[in-house]
């Protein structure tokens, strides 16, 4: 938009003018959210919100290296009785693994890492009784 505000108009009716034809016209109907709620409305207004939207978004995390990678364990070990296959059980406990040889040969910075890799064989033989028990 290019139309600049009339003199002697206060900038306030202008601007409400534009949001009314706007709305009349349907520019606002197919912006993303429209029509629903808004989110967090239930909880105390946090001035970083939009700071943490766009980290979580875009999958930035703000955990210490070392952290992260106890997380990525834990959820990993998590997911494993959801894994259909025993070669993506594999897959998944080696990438963890390569992660965690990596860390310990060249410690990133922050607290104690603390973890050793997975013993692929033994968790691949918990996830194969827990299938069969079903």
């Amino acid at each position: 938009m290019t139309e600049r505000k009339p003199t002697g108009v206060s900038f306030e009716s202008w601007v409400d003018k534009q949001i009314r034809e706007s709305e009349q016209r349907g520019d606002f109907s197919q912006l993303p959210g429209f029509g629903k709620p808004l989110e967090a409305m239930d909880r105390p207004y946090d001035e970083t919100w939009w700071i943490k939207a766009k980290m979580q978004r875009e999958g930035v995390s703000v955990l210490p290296p070392t952290l992260a990678l106890r997380k990525e364990a834990e959820d990993t070990v998590a997911a494993l009785p959801e894994v259909r296959t025993e070669a993506e059980v594999r897959r998944m406990l080696t990438e963890v693994n390569e992660k965690i040889d990596a860390a310990v040969r060249r410690p990133p910075p922050g607290p104690l890492l603390n973890l050793r890799p997975f013993d692929v064989e033994a968790l691949v033989e918990e996830w194969r009784a827990a299938r069969e028990a079903f």
